[in-house]
């Protein structure tokens, strides 16, 4: 049995429906079939490279190979457009191609410097912010009573007393001088001013002093704020040293006031013996006297010049 009948040698078109299309109809470019003559099979056998396609068929595939050979020399495409000659230049062409907008800082252009000068301002500010309370910080960690109008205003801020005064500057003069002759005198203590060099109003001063019980008090009515002050009393000694008590608020202080002859004035000699002297006192808000006078113990051949109160610990 071969190819070309079913091993009868009859042939097959008795078999198949569609025989009489291959009897009327033939391929474009193929041999018609000729009447009488039998088929030798379903498909004619041909030698190699006998077959020819048509032209139209033919030449659409040879057009289409033409067309993959193209791409795979990759020509260019008659629809592309190089980046520069889209519109904004390579910057469009960097912003579609990496799919951010650099507007937003997305990209490495402008956005970027963008960013960055918004970190510096940033940095700036809160740089700016640090310095200044750090500056305010330093500015009122003064002395607590350097500035009687700022320790004031500060403690506005917490709800403290407005009107409450601060502690004034070490060194400030809380009390001017104040002359001895206007002080409250008791005991036998007398205005005197028969010595020369005294500086009260007049040339005036308090003698008497040495009587057992004399006192001569001073009254302050503002003293701004409890704490440590400095007491001064100018007096004069007749060449020799001399002390006194000294009684604050009621309460005498057991060291003596020493009122020793540190002009170095001459035995008996009154004109040169007026010099200074002062004491640390611890005094409170308000209102605070100071009592001078001679008690037991104390060697009182003194006068009393002047009295005067400066803020904090001092020696002059």
């Amino acid at each position: 049995m071969t190819a070309e009948n079913d091993g009868t040698g009859a042939t097959p078109e008795g078999d198949d429906p569609f025989a009489y299309l291959y009897r009327q109809q033939g391929g474009e470019g193929s041999p018609a079939p000729q009447t009488g003559t039998p088929r030798r099979s379903y498909n004619q056998v041909r030698a190699v490279g006998e077959r020819q396609y048509g032209s139209q068929y033919g030449s659409q595939y040879g057009a289409q190979r033409t067309q993959q050979t193209t791409y795979g020399q990759q020509q260019p495409n008659a629809h592309y457009a190089a980046p520069e000659t889209m519109p904004g230049g390579r910057a469009a062409a960097q912003h579609h191609s990496d799919g951010f907008d650099d507007t937003y800082g997305g990209g490495r252009g402008s956005g970027g410097r963008n960013r960055n000068g918004l970190l510096v301002g940033a940095i700036a500010v809160v740089a700016a912010v640090v310095i200044g309370i750090g500056a305010a910080i330093y500015f009122n960690s003064d002395d607590p009573g350097s500035r009687a109008g700022s320790s004031a205003g500060a403690g506005a801020g917490k709800g403290k007393d407005q009107n409450k005064p601060g502690k004034p500057r070490k060194g400030k003069t809380v009390a001017s001088k104040q002359d001895a002759a206007s002080l409250a005198l008791a005991g036998g203590a007398s205005l005197a001013s028969d010595v020369p060099n005294a500086q009260g109003s007049n040339g005036s001063y308090v003698a008497g002093m040495n009587n057992g019980g004399a006192s001569a008090t001073w009254t302050v009515d503002d003293v701004p704020k409890a704490g440590i002050y400095t007491f001064f009393v100018r007096y004069g000694v007749p060449g020799h040293d001399a002390d006194s008590t000294l009684t604050i608020n009621g309460q005498p202080r057991q060291q003596p006031l020493n009122m020793s002859n540190f002009g170095d004035a001459e035995e008996g000699d009154w004109a040169k013996g007026w010099t200074e002297t002062y004491a640390w006192v611890d005094l409170k808000q308000g209102q605070n006297t100071f009592k001078i006078s001679c008690e037991q113990g104390n060697k009182c051949d003194f006068n009393l010049d002047q009295v005067w109160l400066k803020a904090g610990k001092l020696k002059r």
